[in-house]
């Protein structure tokens, strides 16, 4: 066992306390946080002193963040706890709904409500006084019958706006979904008692056992095809969040059985391919994902969109879309790379599926219009294009992903796609 020398605190230990409350918070948001963690942070702290920020940041960075995702989180519990005066003021807020009406003022950063609810550690937001002070017999009243129950609002809820517990209880919810798909025609027969073709090859084998007599014709029926269901993710860092929501849904597809699909393959992109589909058939939902996780090395960076879908092209087309597979395309589209190459591999993408799915996050948004260049590339090639962002949107498309004329919102939004096709979307931000 290794032994740590006697830690050197200072008289007055307002800092080692604050670290260890600062990392309790930590495991509260969910990061993998021990005893010994907070003993290693001290003494790191105690190493590289308090005089720079960026140093102080850093170091309790390499200690604690551990995974890919874990980053965002640790990020926004800093921020709030070390860098924001008032951090306790804009927590509460984060948890306390606004009077004037369903939505907040602001809606919360990715990972910033985990951290409040962890800096928190159970507190509860002071509620206004329903009692007027002058008259105590008056009572504000609020009419309850028309709210949502919290299932019912979790499933509307965006996937970035979700606290720990809401997350978990959202994987709940996802591993309960099926993605059902109808089987296709096929030109291969069976026997069949009743069916509406008759099967001269097993009539003539029947009759020379009877001696060349036939009795009874032989019928078939064409067997049921059941398409595989390929998935190509974008885990660059916009997408980070929505990407591990849906890929928890796919993890129920894979192992879901009866669910029709043949085969479910994924693969992930942000600068690079990588194919997962070994790991999303590990039966535990975390071991699964931990598994991608290390797989895929390029989480929460860059975004190469058209070059990863050459890739896909090259290496893997072929092998997974036969018998008419569909593809669920999960990114927001926002890239850098020349938009020509993009549509052209986007196209050849749509040529060889039976049906291509685009999966977009913000479409969430009232005012998304297809101004970037790399959406106005991708649009025209694909079959449908849907929201992506909630329980919701994923079970509209489990209801509509075996029917061939659902377009979701392509035709409105090739309708916008005209000269101002190549402008940044206003939506977009920075990669």
């Amino acid at each position: 066992m290794t032994e740590y020398p006697p830690l050197d605190l200072p008289d007055d230990p307002k800092l080692a306390q604050n670290i260890t409350h600062f990392m309790r918070a930590l495991r509260k948001a969910g990061l993998p946080i021990g005893p010994g963690a907070v003993i290693d942070a001290v003494r790191a702290v105690a190493e590289t002193g308090f005089t720079s920020r960026k140093d102080f940041y850093w170091a309790l960075h390499a200690l604690c963040v551990r995974r890919p995702e874990h980053r965002a989180v640790f990020a926004q519990v800093f921020r709030l706890y070390w860098r924001d005066p008032r951090f306790m003021e804009h927590m509460m807020s984060l948890l306390l709904p606004a009077v004037r009406g369903v939505q907040e003022d602001r809606s919360a950063q990715a990972a910033e409500k985990r951290a409040a609810e962890a800096l928190l550690d159970g507190a509860e937001p002071e509620m206004p006084n329903l009692h007027d002070d002058e008259n105590e017999e008056t009572l504000i009243e609020i009419d309850a019958s028309a709210t949502m129950s919290g299932e019912e609002r979790l499933r509307t809820l965006d996937f970035e706006q979700m606290s720990t517990g809401e997350m978990a209880e959202a994987k709940r919810m996802l591993a309960r979904l099926s993605l059902p798909v109808r089987p296709l025609p096929s030109r291969r027969y069976g026997a069949s008692v009743s069916g509406a073709r008759i099967d001269a090859r097993r009539t003539m084998a029947q009759a020379l056992r009877r001696g060349g007599e036939i009795t009874q014709l032989a019928r078939a029926t064409p067997r049921p095809r059941w398409p595989n269901l390929v998935v190509i993710c974008d885990i660059s860092g916009s997408m980070s969040t929505y990407s591990r929501m849906v890929l928890h849904f796919l993890h129920a597809v894979a192992n879901h059985k009866g669910a029709g699909w043949a085969q479910v393959h994924a693969f992930t992109f942000g600068t690079r391919l990588t194919n997962i589909t070994r790991h999303l058939r590990t039966r535990d939902v975390d071991a699964a994902l931990a598994a991608a996780g290390r797989e895929a090395q390029d989480w929460e960076g860059g975004t190469r969109i058209g070059a990863c879908l050459h890739a896909f092209n090259r290496d893997w087309s072929r092998r997974v879309l036969g018998q008419g597979a569909v593809v669920l395309l999960i990114t927001d589209g926002l890239d850098r790379d020349a938009p020509e190459r993009l549509g052209a591999e986007m196209q050849r993408l749509s040529l060889t599926a039976r049906r291509l799915i685009w999966l977009n996050p913000l479409l969430r948004w009232d005012g998304f219009a297809p101004r970037a260049s790399g959406i106005a590339a991708m649009l025209p090639h694909v079959h449908s294009f849907r929201a992506g962002h909630s329980i919701a949107s994923l079970e509209e498309l489990a209801a509509v992903i075996s029917s061939p004329d659902d377009a979701g919102e392509k035709a409105r939004l090739m309708a916008q796609i005209g000269p101002v096709g190549g402008q940044d979307d206003w939506r977009s931000g920075e990669r």
